[in-house]
């Protein structure tokens, strides 16, 4: 072959491989951001190990040995076709090192048979509020842009609302771990599903935004309270349903109308969420900027919009953050700094051993007393 030939042949091979190298990174960065983006409610995020079952009692749950299985508290117990409800770990029953005992509480769908697959989950509750609780409540659909969003309205004699918005790897029956609480204060509950949802619209692209442009339908949820008799709303949110909050408190037209914030393991830094996610799925450390720049490329996510929302001067109403350090999601020190930046504005309530979206379980009682010293003064 020809000096010049065999150059071209040389360059024309180099070239491919640049190519074939550069779109298999690009298909990596997209993989590694659907763990964010592609997040579907009511399934584990990634961070949440699974365990498995070893043997059942009365009224106990044997369980691989794990942090997770360790963790205090009270939580939902997942699985595929699955849900139970898991109290304290019991040290004083008999357990094989490799194990744990926990409470059961209840098995509130399917059967748990030795060698199944579970997960701890904060949705203590299935069903809606009626089945679940014995609370009475009217199923609603709210306009929302992109269609109908179905909510569950559970009435109350007070003339401000609590909004309660889900976040990541949830469903609108999360909120009812504070239903209960939040009725027994007399507060119309308005728990809202949101595009991408069962039952709701889907996003334009199919995917999630991390809060940016989901918190549309949390203003339109705010429209409904008020046209139906809320003077005004509290707005509720757990992980980017918090981060939605910030959005609606900042930016909506009836922003006026926001008395207060609760967030619940708020994502204010979407980049480090996605990230921690992506490492979850055990994507490599170096293509970890990828997964950023794939999911600002498909969803036009940009960080400054975020920082806006959750500038400590931009807030407004009293807010209350629930977050803890062992919240490997959404850092807790961002909540921190946020708190110690307007301490005359925001109160952190801090719970440790609780994984991101998970703070009521890890201490119901002291989250409601929390919550209920909050909300008094808004009532």
């Amino acid at each position: 072959m020809r000096p010049a030939k065999a150059t071209a042949a040389a360059v024309t091979v180099a070239t491919g491989v640049t190519a074939a190298l550069g779109a298999a990174a690009v298909a990596a960065g997209r993989y590694a951001s659907d763990a964010a983006l592609k997040a579907p409610a009511g399934r584990p995020l990634p961070t949440e190990p699974r365990l498995t079952v070893h043997a059942t009692a009365a009224g106990q749950i044997t369980l691989t040995r794990a942090l997770a299985s360790l963790r205090p508290g009270t939580y939902g117990l997942g699985g595929d076709g699955t849900h139970a409800v898991v109290g304290p770990v019991l040290e004083s029953a008999p357990h094989a090192a490799d194990t744990v005992v926990r409470r059961l509480e209840a098995v509130t769908h399917g059967t748990l048979e030795p060698g199944a697959k579970v997960w701890l989950t904060p949705q203590v509750h299935i069903g809606d509020p009626h089945a679940a609780l014995g609370i009475d409540h009217a199923d609603v659909d709210i306009p929302g842009e992109l269609g109908g969003l179905p909510a569950w309205f559970v009435p109350g004699a007070r003339d401000t609302w609590v909004i309660a918005v889900h976040g990541l790897g949830t469903t609108r029956e999360h909120s009812m771990v504070l239903m209960d609480f939040l009725h027994r204060q007399r507060f119309p509950v308005l728990a809202l599903a949101y595009r991408g949802d069962l039952g709701a619209p889907r996003s334009p692209d199919g995917l999630g935004h991390l809060g940016e442009t989901e918190w549309r339908d949390l203003d339109a949820a705010i429209r409904y309270a008020v046209r139906y008799g809320a003077e005004r709303v509290v707005l509720l949110g757990w992980s980017t349903g918090a981060t939605m909050a910030l959005h609606a408190a900042a930016h909506s037209a009836l922003r006026d109308r926001v008395s207060g914030l609760v967030l619940d393991s708020p994502v204010l830094n979407w980049e480090t969420t996605l990230r921690a996610l992506a490492a979850a799925r055990r994507t490599p450390g170096p293509l970890l900027p990828l997964a950023v720049r794939a999911a600002q490329g498909r969803t036009g996510l940009r960080g400054d919009r975020i920082l806006e929302a959750a500038d400590p001067e931009v807030l407004k109403v009293p807010t209350l953050l629930v977050h803890g350090p062992d919240d490997v999601v959404a850092p807790w020190g961002l909540s921190r700094r946020l708190a110690q930046q307007r301490p005359e504005l925001v109160t952190l309530h801090t719970v440790h051993d609780a994984p991101h979206g998970a703070m009521w379980n890890a201490d119901p009682a002291g989250y409601e007393e929390a919550l209920r010293r909050f909300l008094t003064p808004l009532m």
